[in-house]
C-alpha cells in the first residue's frame, strides 16, 4: 500500500486547504454496495475538486469485520491508512493503543460539543478528547416494505406491533410471496434480534440487556419472549437466505418478490439507487413496537498520528469537512442516513429521513436513543462477537431451545 508516512493526508470537501500542498489521502472504508458506493464517490469528487488524489482502500463486507482485520494488520506493521472507518467502543480501543491523533483543536474551533448529541459526542472521544469525526446517523430499527408485494397480499398499512406483523406475514405467504427478506450473515441475524428485543421489551429493557449486559435482564421472561418472537420470524424467510448479502435481500423487496425486511436505513440507499420512491414504491416504518425508540449506528472516521506537519494540517481540514453542514447534507442524501450534527436543513430529504431526524431529536431528549449492539455501538467488540455468534447459532439451529439460547447469550455477555 506504499509508505503512508510519505502520503500527505488530504482535506476532503469544503474546508480551505491553505498551507497543505495537494496530496494523496488513503481512506479505509467498507462502503461497497450501490447506495454506499455513491456516497464514497461524493467524498472522492469533493476531494478532487480541491486538487487532491483519493486513494480508495475499500474492503467489502457490509458489517465491516473484514475491514477491521485488514486495518489491524496495517497498524501492527506500522503502515496505517490516513483515516479509517471505525465506530463505537472500537474507537476507544484504538485510542488506548496510542495510535490516534487528538482532534480537539478542530472540534473546539467548530463547536462539535454544541452540534452533537452528548450520547454521540462521548463515543467520539477518548479521555475527554475527540479522536474521531462522525459522518451520519443510521436508524437500525426500521421495517421496510415492498409496496408491490404488500398490495398483492392485501396488506394496507405497515404493522405497528408483533401481532399485526405476523398476520401480515401470513397474508404474504398465502399470496405466494416471501414474507421476510433476510440474508444469512451473523450481523444480519443480530440486527433482527436487537430490533425484536427493543420491540418486545422497550428502550429501558434494551439498555439493561444489550448495553449494560445485566444478567437479570438477559435471563428474564422478556428475553425469553424476545427469543420466541425472533425464532418465529425465521419461519417466514426463504431457504436461500444463508450466505445472502443484505443488499441482495433489499433487492428482493425492490423486485416485489418479498414483503418485509428488518434492516437499518442504509437499505433506503439501495431503493433510491434503484430509482424507487418512498411512500410509492417502498414503505418505511419503525419496526413493530419500536415507534418511540431509536437504535443508532453512527459511521465515523478515526485519524491516525502523522509525522508530517502539512499532513496534520490536511487531516484537520478533512475532519472539519466531514462535519460541515454542506458535506453532511450531500453525503446523507446519498447514503440513506441523516446528518449527525444539528443545523443541517432537512428540506431535500425524503419522508423516511424526516421521520428519522424527528425521532432522533425526540429520543435524544427522552432517553430512548440507544446504541446498536449489532453495529458496534454498544459493547466492546469481543463481547459483541460472542453474543452475535450465540444469536446466530440459535437462528440457524432449530434444535437449540430458547432456554439454552438464553444461557449461551448470558455466558457470552461475560466474555473478557
Amino acid at each position: 500500500m506504499g509508505n503512508i508516512t510519505k502520503i500527505a493526508a488530504a482535506a476532503i470537501g469544503l474546508a480551505a486547504v491553505l498551507s497543505a500542498s495537494a496530496g494523496e489521502v488513503e481512506v479505509l472504508h467498507y462502503w461497497t454496495s450501490g447506495g454506499e458506493a455513491k456516497s464514497v464517490a461524493e467524498l472522492k469528487k469533493m476531494m478532487q475538486a480541491k486538487g487532491h488524489t483519493w486513494r480508495d482502500f475499500a474492503v467489502a463486507g457490509g458489517g465491516g469485520d473484514s475491514a477491521m482485520t485488514v486495518l489491524k494488520s496495517r497498524v501492527i506493521s506500522g503502515n496505517p491508512p490516513s483515516a479509517a472507518q471505525t465506530k463505537g467502543p472500537a474507537i476507544q480501543e484504538w485510542a488506548a493503543e496510542g495510535v490516534l491523533a487528538n482532534m480537539d483543536p478542530v472540534a473546539k474551533a467548530e463547536k462539535w460539543d454544541e452540534v452533537l448529541p452528548k450520547v454521540v459526542g462521548d463515543i467520539m472521544k477518548y479521555k475527554g478528547s475527540y479522536v474521531a469525526a462522525p459522518v451520519n446517523v443510521h436508524r437500525v430499527n426500521w421495517l421496510w416494505g415492498s409496496s408491490e408485494a404488500l398490495k398483492k397480499a392485501g396488506v394496507a398499512t405497515m404493522p405497528k406491533n408483533w401481532d399485526e406483523f405476523f398476520a401480515d406475514a401470513d397474508k404474504l405467504k398465502a399470496a405466494g410471496l416471501i414474507p421476510v427478506a433476510h440474508g444469512g450473515q451473523n450481523w444480519q441475524d443480530f440486527t433482527t434480534f436487537e430490533t425484536v428485543v427493543l420491540g418486545t421489551g422497550g428502550a429501558k429493557f434494551y439498555q439493561d440487556a444489550l448495553v449494560r449486559l445485566d444478567n437479570k435482564a438477559l435471563t428474564s421472561d422478556t428475553m425469553k419472549k424476545s427469543l420466541e418472537t425472533f425464532r418465529r420470524i425465521k419461519a417466514y424467510t426463504d431457504p436461500s437466505a444463508p450466505g445472502r448479502d443484505w443488499n441482495l435481500a433489499t433487492a428482493m423487496l425492490i423486485q416485489g418478490k418479498a414483503g418485509f425486511q428488518f434492516m437499518g436505513d442504509w437499505a433506503k440507499g439501495e431503493f433510491l439507487a434503484a430509482g424507487k420512491q418512498p411512500g410509492k414504491d417502498f414503505q418505511c416504518a419503525a419496526a413493530p413496537g419500536t415507534a418511540n425508540a431509536f437504535t443508532f449506528n453512527v459511521d465515523s472516521f478515526i485519524f491516525f498520528k502523522l509525522k508530517d506537519a502539512s499532513a496534520r494540517k490536511a487531516q484537520a481540514d478533512l475532519a472539519g469537512s466531514i462535519m460541515s453542514p454542506a458535506f453532511q447534507e450531500v453525503f446523507n442524501l446519498n447514503k440513506g442516513s441523516i446528518p449527525v450534527r444539528s443545523g443541517v436543513s432537512m428540506d431535500k430529504f425524503d419522508d423516511c429521513a424526516k421521520l428519522s431526524a424527528k425521532d432522533f431529536a425526540e429520543t435524544a431528549k427522552s432517553g430512548s436513543l440507544v446504541p446498536s449492539i449489532a453495529h458496534g455501538m454498544a459493547v466492546p467488540p469481543a463481547i459483541e462477537g460472542a453474543i452475535k455468534d450465540a444469536v446466530s447459532q440459535f437462528w440457524n439451529d432449530d434444535k437449540i431451545t430458547v432456554a439454552d439460547a438464553m444461557k449461551q447469550i448470558a455466558a457470552a455477555a461475560k466474555t473478557k
